[in-house]
């Protein structure tokens, strides 16, 4: 079979270190009972190992390269490759809307936008888990006060227990990127309800978030407006950063009673 060339527009590294595809695959355990949705599978170096532990599998692979090296390796799985682009899926569809785990080694170009996606399907995915760039790992598990705390870090621990499992170095991938690699395990936590309207939650979070370096006083003014009496309040006298997901909570309830 053919060896697929990376391609760079569909920003694909290739693993090609087997333990830490064994490693990867092995973050997937902490939810055992359920079927696993690799994303970005390209030759399979992860999908050999997720195969082994006899869950249902399916994978879901734009690149059609990858997909034919896929059929041709992987015969068993040939009802169970999706060949789509996972941001435009339906995944209430993907199991007959049972819940499943998400995984895979994901382009990095587009990670961010799989993490959103996988909040908007946060009921039908209790554990995601997979190999992201490092700066954005870190970002997603970084703690209030931290500089690299933002709007991932927010959204997501709103919904999930994050973990930051072990970092991977360039030279393990063909090509190498440039940048280090980190694997991660987002678990769903208790949380049915924020307790507060969740777009305006949103809303706010990006809004302050996209001039961070200001205080919320007037970070916030797009949604307030500039003499709303609200901002009076030494709560805005705090950068973004500074707020706990809970406090954006509460800023939310704030501002949307304001807003009535």
């Amino acid at each position: 079979m053919k060896v697929v060339k990376p391609k760079k527009f569909l920003g694909q590294h290739f693993l090609k270190d087997l333990k830490v595809a064994q490693d990867i695959a092995d973050t997937v355990d902490a939810c055992p009972e359920l079927p696993v949705l690799e994303v970005g599978p390209g030759m399979g170096v992860l999908t050999q190992f997720l195969i082994s532990k006899n869950r249902p599998l399916k994978v879901v692979e734009v690149d059609y390269e990858s997909v034919a090296y896929l059929r041709g390796t992987y015969p068993q799985l040939e009802e169970h490759i999706i060949e789509d682009d996972f941001l435009t899926m339906k995944l209430d569809r993907t199991f007959d809307g049972k819940p499943f785990v998400l995984t895979g080694n994901y382009p990095y170009n587009i990670s961010s936008q799989i993490f959103f996606k996988m909040l908007d399907y946060k009921e039908l995915i209790p554990c995601c888990t997979g190999m992201i760039q490092k700066e954005v790992a870190q970002r997603i598990a970084a703690d209030p006060g931290n500089k690299t705390y933002g709007i991932l870090s927010v959204l997501i621990q709103a919904w999930y227990n994050v973990e930051y499992l072990f970092t991977v170095e360039p030279h393990v991938f063909n090509p190498p990127p440039k940048v280090q690699s980190a694997v991660i395990r987002m678990t769903r936590n208790d949380v049915r309800t924020l307790g507060c309207d969740e777009k305006l939650f949103r809303q706010i979070v990006k809004t302050t978030f996209n001039q961070r370096r200001k205080t919320l006083r007037n970070s916030i003014k797009p949604i307030l407006g500039k003499d709303t009496p609200l901002t009076v309040d030494p709560l805005f006298d705090r950068r973004p950063e500074q707020l706990s997901v809970h406090e954006f909570i509460a800023l939310t309830n704030r501002v949307q009673q304001a807003l009535a």
